[in-house]
């Protein structure tokens, strides 16, 4: 095909035209309404702003949504460069699933934990990174706090017959609210010294306080009593979210067998790796024995710190993908109010951040008022295994990289909308990966901690459809964690809560399954020019978008992603 330079320059300014609108979408559409997610992207201008979550902002911004939606809808890609056509594809995506979220699944109107914890993360955005200097910061934060009491009101007012799971994690995850507020903000500031600037603060900072108590004792006292809603979004919500989040139609029962084609495969590879430590015991009887294997409490930290640099070394010494930043992560434990429903995440700069570049790898430790028991059986979910796993899936090569990457995505639209089942299924491959190319040295011990976390995946994957399409209970979920997807109880428990409030967990297993197979069809096109660094950077150099999206760009067609 002959491309004239008329034809560049007319792609080139359909291109523009449609950046402008895309410009104009997160503007209007996204920051005004989610302010901190402009402060959390890099765009520092929001922040000294917070939405104050009323039905009415609700209402404009649907209508708002809809007006943006129907602008995008009747911008015809013809003309587009290939990579802007996919933009308009992910802005229209991403426009539906909010409208499926606001207008369907509602949980402005289920989940009293989006008002307390989106209060803490809030002011979390702007005191962990030192993108400005602490008064500037201060300033930023004080103007937050003292919108944070609308915020909470206008929950006491959108909640309407929440589930009762809901407001029992809301109130699991209140004191590590209230206790961020009363030490982990002032000490965060606590340098600052300007005496006006701090009775600012202290004014606003115990007008949070005293709105989250209220608002904690509002939970307790009046709307737990009458939580009785169903967390079920139901199988059109389902499919549609997964549609419009993840660009995947597969029919839910053509998922939820592929979910348990990979859960059976993963246990048998289990019980073969299990039968080459031990063949006269039991799988479960030696994954036993290798959760006992774990640092204590105080040493989880820097153990995981040890671990990253030799993943580092070891993927730049075989060549396996491309790291931008020779800059690791800060390892540090799980700020309070995402304690309840995580045990390690990441937490990158935006990509638009200018200033403050570090990344925080955070862990979750035991709580310091847990029995002796109940910290033994949660360390056990950090044993050797795992953490390898854990620090592969979060930094190296996973969450840490990916995000790294970012900063060079061809488009604002690729920098700013993504999707789960890229971002976790990447991780969640490169746990496999890692081992398939040789770390670890075939450790069996290294290879049953990494089956143990895809079974993990395997059991969200199912119990997230099973779970919203009314199939499984909520106990149900749990025992299923425990015996199907081998996992220690408090971790199950853990897992099948977050399943309620979080249906399409199946993006870890789904993802690595679509790269599987995109990796081998890439493969096939490449021949003998195929390295896995090639496909790791041509991969990571998309953004990430929908896989969909992914495989158009590598493969140059739209074939199927499973």
């Amino acid at each position: 095909m002959i491309i004239t330079l008329s034809g560049v320059c007319f792609a080139q300014k359909r291109d523009a035209k449609f950046n402008k609108l895309a410009d104009r979408y997160f503007s209007e559409a996204v920051f005004r309404f989610d302010p901190v997610s402009g402060t959390a992207s890099g765009f520092h201008q929001y922040d000294a702003k917070l939405g104050s979550g009323s039905r009415a902002e609700v209402q404009a911004q649907i209508a708002v949504l809809k007006k943006f939606g129907t602008e995008v809808a009747h911008f015809t890609p013809r003309g587009l460069s290939p990579t802007v056509a996919a933009d308009r594809e992910l802005v229209l995506s991403q426009i539906r699933g909010s409208l499926l979220e606001l207008e369907t699944i509602r949980g402005w109107e289920k989940n009293p934990d989006n008002y307390s914890s989106g209060a803490t993360g809030a002011i979390f955005v702007i005191m962990s990174r030192k993108f400005a200097p602490a008064p500037d910061r201060l300033r930023s934060v004080i103007a937050r706090e003292r919108l944070i009491p609308r915020l909470l009101q206008s929950g006491r007012e959108n909640l309407s017959n929440p589930p009762r799971i809901y407001t029992e994690v809301a109130l699991e995850q209140m004191p590590g609210n209230i206790s961020f507020f009363q030490h982990d903000v002032p000490a965060a500031f606590q340098d600052v010294k300007d005496a006006t600037l701090d009775a600012e603060f202290q004014k606003a900072n115990q007008g949070v306080i005293d709105a989250l108590t209220a608002y904690q004792a509002f939970l307790k006292n009046d709307l737990l009593p009458r939580s009785r809603g169903d967390f079920r979004i139901g199988a059109d919500a389902y499919s549609k979210k997964l549609l419009y989040d993840e660009m995947v139609d597969t029919p839910l029962d053509r998922l939820l067998a592929i979910g348990y084609q990979d859960l059976r495969r993963n246990q048998a590879e289990l019980k073969r790796v299990a039968a080459q430590i031990d063949p006269k015991r039991t799988p479960a009887q030696i994954l036993q024995q290798l959760e006992q294997d774990h640092p204590p409490a105080d040493k989880l930290l820097p153990t995981f710190r040890g671990v990253l640099g030799g993943l580092r070394d070891y993927i730049d010494q075989h060549h396996m993908v491309t790291i931008p930043s020779p800059v690791p992560p800060i390892v540090e434990e799980t700020p309070p109010f995402m304690r309840a429903l995580t045990t390690a995440s990441m937490d990158t700069p935006g990509p638009y951040e200018m200033v403050a570049k570090e990344g925080f790898f955070n862990v979750t430790l035991p709580d310091a008022t847990w029995p002796k028991k109940e910290v033994e059986e949660y360390l056990e979910g950090f044993n050797r295994g795992t953490i390898i796993s854990t620090a592969v899936h979060e930094v190296y090569p996973g969450h840490y990289v990916q995000f790294l990457w970012l900063k060079s995505a061809p488009t604002k639209v690729r920098k700013l909308i993504g999707c789960s089942s890229n971002a976790e299924g990447w991780a969640h491959y490169a746990e496999q990966m890692m081992l398939d190319q040789g770390y670890g040295n075939g450790d069996p011990k290294l290879r049953l901690g990494q089956l143990q976390d895809a079974l993990l995946r395997d059991a969200r994957y199912i119990a997230g459809i099973e779970m919203h399409t009314g199939k499984m209970t909520l106990p149900q979920a749990t025992e299923f964690f425990v015996k199907e997807g081998y996992q220690v109880r408090p971790v199950a428990e853990k897992e099948a809560k977050r399943g309620t409030s979080d249906p399409t967990y199946l993006v870890y297993t789904l993802g690595k399954l679509m790269i599987l197979k995109l990796r081998a069809d890439y493969k096939a096109k490449l021949g003998a020019q195929f390295t896995l660094e090639k496909f790791h950077d041509a991969f990571l150099a998309q953004g990430y978008p929908p896989i969909k999206i992914v495989r158009r760009a590598l493969l140059g067609n739209d074939s199927p992603v499973l």
